[in-house]
């Protein structure tokens, strides 16, 4: 029989296109399994995944609590556990919540409407580069108040980033994503000295003479990862929605209902979700379900499989628009989840919204292509077309 690390291989191509048939089987027989290739504990039940990223005092992200080193440019609030990262996440917590996002959901419509309009009766184009990419970098400017990059010269940026968090799996892509990761900081470091646009940005750079040399550092570098987070995870999901659509066409229908806009865009997201999991390391010996596991290991929380714990969502298989309450880890949970899950969530329902009410008929256009990436689910390409 197989081991373990062979039946789940995040970068296989069969994994990629659909991995909740073989997560599904290892939650019902080895719901924690050691991961050879990842050199991690993997969690597949939903109880243990919320668990581990409640549990502060014995998982830990920051990787000097545990004997490791956090190189200056990575000290952000993504790095830093409680107590330590609470006062910067304060600042961008309360500069976010200071945002119209209503206005941001509305450009982000109208955008979305012009897109359409162009796009529609002109043949197939792929749903990645035409509405994904442009929407989400659109989206996310928008919300910090600057001036959007040229979008294939960011996506191109990100990609990198991105696929550098699998450089656990893939050792070559550590350094592609490190230069890419100092590109996006010179951006922000632009950004911080030259824009004045009224934005989140503006709310946090006037409260950053409040905090000391340290904290200002963590202040740039998570702008620079609210920004490339913000994009690459509102990107993957428009990607996966719009494929779970075109898969569903009366879903998409039903969602003209506004009552079920924002408990539909919140399931799409369980249902086929962008961020695929994160990792913690054990400060101290404990046990997940039958696991001993020791102190300095890794745990894996693969929140792919906790989205369709049948434990945790009835039906978890079916795409259920009125389902509610709707925990789901699709943007991971607590302190450590993507900060601008609100502003990515305003762009799905700007999304929605726009195709649904648009006259023309969206319809897949051929295969779609995973993106080979193990920690961000999303399309290389995806492509359908607007028939009128």
């Amino acid at each position: 029989m197989p081991s373990v690390t062979d039946r789940y291989n995040p970068l296989d191509a069969q994994i990629l296109n659909d991995p909740y048939p073989v997560l599904a089987e290892l939650r019902a027989s080895e719901p924690v399994f050691w991961h050879q290739a990842m050199d991690s504990w993997a969690l597949t039940r939903y109880a243990d995944c919320v668990r581990v990223l409640r549990d502060h005092d014995t998982f830990a992200r920051d990787p000097r609590r545990t004997g490791g080193t956090v190189p200056e440019p990575s000290l952000s609030v993504q790095t830093l556990d409680p107590p330590q990262q609470s006062r910067v996440r304060s600042l961008f917590m309360a500069a976010l919540r200071a945002q119209d996002l209503g206005l941001v959901e509305g450009r982000a419509r109208h955008l979305l409407r012009g897109r359409l309009d162009a796009l529609a009766g002109a043949g197939p184009f792929d749903v990645v580069s035409q509405i994904a990419v442009p929407l989400s970098v659109a989206v996310v400017a928008d919300l910090l108040g600057v001036e959007p990059p040229p979008y294939a010269e960011f996506a191109a940026v990100s990609d990198a980033i991105m696929r550098s968090m699998d450089g656990g799996l893939d050792p070559s892509l550590v350094e592609p994503g490190r230069i890419a990761r100092q590109r996006l900081s010179d951006l922000v470091d632009s950004w911080f000295t030259a824009s004045s646009r009224p934005g989140l940005l503006a709310r946090v750079r006037a409260a950053e003479p409040g905090v000391d040399a340290l904290a200002r550092l963590c202040v740039k570098n998570t702008a620079r990862v609210m920004f490339q987070g913000g994009y690459s995870t509102m990107a993957a999901a428009v990607g996966n929605a719009v494929a779970v659509l075109l898969a569903r066409p009366a879903a998409l229908e039903r969602m003209r209902d506004a009552a079920l806009l924002a408990t539909g865009v919140d399931e799409l997201v369980r249902f086929d979700g962008p961020v695929q999991g994160t990792t913690r390391v054990a400060v101290r010996p404990c046990r997940i379900g039958a696991v001993e596991v020791a102190a300095g290991q890794k745990v894996v929380a693969l929140f792919a499989a906790a989205n369709r714990d049948p434990d945790a969502f009835q039906g978890a298989d079916q795409l259920v628009l009125d389902r509610s309450p709707n925990r789901h880890l699709g943007y991971g949970w607590g302190p450590h989840s993507c900060i601008g899950t609100t502003v990515a969530q305003a762009g799905l329902r700007a999304l929605v919204t726009a195709l649904a009410a648009h006259p023309a008929r969206l319809v897949a256009a051929g295969e779609g292509v995973r993106r080979r990436t193990a920690t961000m689910r999303a399309y290389q390409t995806l492509p359908a077309l607007l028939r009128l």
